[in-house]
C-alpha cells in the first residue's frame, strides 16, 4: 500500500511545530498589549478580543506541546498507537474554551446595553488596527501549505480567524464611535465577535468529538469503499468494516474478507491494497477468511486466537 514517506512526514510535522510556536509568541505578546488597551479605553470589544487571544495563547501552547509529545513519546505496550491523540484532546479543549468565552462575551455585552460605559474611540482604533496586523501575520503562518490539514493546527487557525474578524469589528466600532459618538457600537461589535467565536468553537469541538468517538472521516465514502472491495474477483463477503481516524492525517481501516475456495489470497490482498491506495490510509488490516469459516460478529478478537485461525494479512509493516 502506498504510504507517506518518513522524510516528508518529519518535515511536515516540524513545519507545524515551528508555525505553532511562532504564532504562540506573537499572539501572547499582543494579547497583553490588547488587554491593557481595552482597560485604558474601556472597550469591551478590545477586552473580548483580548480574551479570545488569551484562549488562543493557551490553545497554541497546548497544541504545540501536544504535537511535540505525540511525535517524541514512542508507542508502547499500553499505548500501541503512541500519544498521537494528544493533538485531538488539545483540539477539543480549544473548541470548548471558545464556546465558554463566547458565552461570557455575550453576557457582558448585554449587560452594557443597560449600563453603558464611555469608550475612548481613538485608543480603541489604534489597538484594534495593530491587532488586525498581528492576526493577519499569524493566520498566514498557520494557513500555509499543508498545515491546515492537521486538526490541531486548523483549530488554532480558526481561533486566529476569529481574532482577525474581531479586530475588524473593533475597528468598525471605533470608527463609528469617533465619527458619531454612538457608544452602543462597542457592545454590538462584541456580540458579533462572540458569534464568530461560537461558530469556530462548535466546528472544532464537533470534529474532535467525531475523531474521539472513532467516527468515519468526513472525506471518505464507506459505501463506495465497501462496494469496490466486494467487486474484487474471489471475494464472496465483506464484514466488520471499520474506518476511523487516529489523529489528523492518520486514517485507519480494518475489515474481514470471505473468499471462495481455491482463490489466491495474496492476489486478493494485492487488489484490495490497490483499491485503497487513493484513500491515503496510513494503517490498514485485512483479515481473509475461507468459505468454510463462519462470520464472526461480536467476538472476532477471540475467534482469531483459536486454533486453526484464518490468515491474517496486514498492510501495516509494524504488525
Amino acid at each position: 500500500m502506498k504510504r507517506s514517506e518518513p522524510g516528508h512526514q518529519a518535515h511536515h510535522h516540524t513545519g507545524n511545530q515551528k508555525a505553532l510556536f511562532l504564532s504562540f509568541l506573537l499572539i501572547t505578546l499582543f494579547m497583553i498589549v490588547e488587554f491593557a488597551g481595552g482597560l485604558i479605553s474601556h472597550s469591551l470589544a478590545l477586552l473580548s478580543d483580548a480574551g479570545h487571544m488569551l484562549s488562543d495563547s493557551i490553545s497554541l501552547g497546548l497544541s504545540f506541546a501536544a504535537l511535540v509529545a505525540g511525535l517524541r513519546l514512542p508507542a508502547n505496550n499500553r499505548k500501541t498507537f503512541g500519544y498521537r491523540r494528544f493533538e485531538i484532546l488539545s483540539a477539543l479543549f480549544n473548541g470548548v474554551l471558545l464556546l465558554v468565552i463566547s458565552a461570557v462575551i455575550l453576557i457582558e455585552a448585554i449587560r452594557r446595553f443597560s449600563s453603558p460605559v464611555q469608550v475612548a474611540g481613538t485608543e480603541m482604533l489604534v489597538i484594534a488596527a495593530l491587532g488586525l496586523i498581528i492576526n493577519l501575520v499569524v493566520a498566514w503562518i498557520l494557513g500555509r501549505g499543508e498545515s491546515k490539514q492537521n486538526l490541531n493546527v486548523r483549530s488554532a487557525w480558526l481561533h486566529v480567524i476569529g481574532d482577525l474578524l474581531g479586530s475588524v469589528g473593533a475597528i468598525s466600532a471605533a470608527l463609528m464611535i469617533n465619527l458619531t459618538g454612538w457608544q452602543p457600537a462597542d457592545p454590538i461589535a462584541s456580540i458579533l465577535v462572540s458569534l464568530i467565536i461560537l461558530r469556530s468553537g462548535w466546528q472544532v469541538s464537533k470534529s474532535a468529538i467525531n475523531i474521539l468517538m472513532e467516527g468515519k472521516p468526513d472525506e471518505l465514502d464507506v459505501d463506495e469503499i465497501r462496494e469496490k472491495i466486494r467487486a474484487v474477483h474471489g471475494v464472496t463477503n465483506l464484514h466488520d468494516l471499520h474506518i476511523w481516524t487516529i489523529t489528523s492525517g492518520f486514517l485507519s481501516l480494518s475489515c474481514h474478507l470471505k473468499v471462495a475456495d481455491g482463490v489466491n489470497r495474496d492476489e486478493v490482498l494485492r487488489q484490495v491494497e490497490h483499491i485503497l491506495e487513493p484513500y491515503q490510509l496510513e494503517h490498514s488490516t485485512i483479515q481473509i477468511e475461507g468459505a468454510a469459516y463462519s462470520d464472526c460478529h461480536s467476538d472476532c478478537a477471540h475467534a482469531a486466537r483459536k486454533p486453526g485461525k484464518p490468515d491474517l494479512k496486514s498492510t501495516d509493516p509494524s504488525l
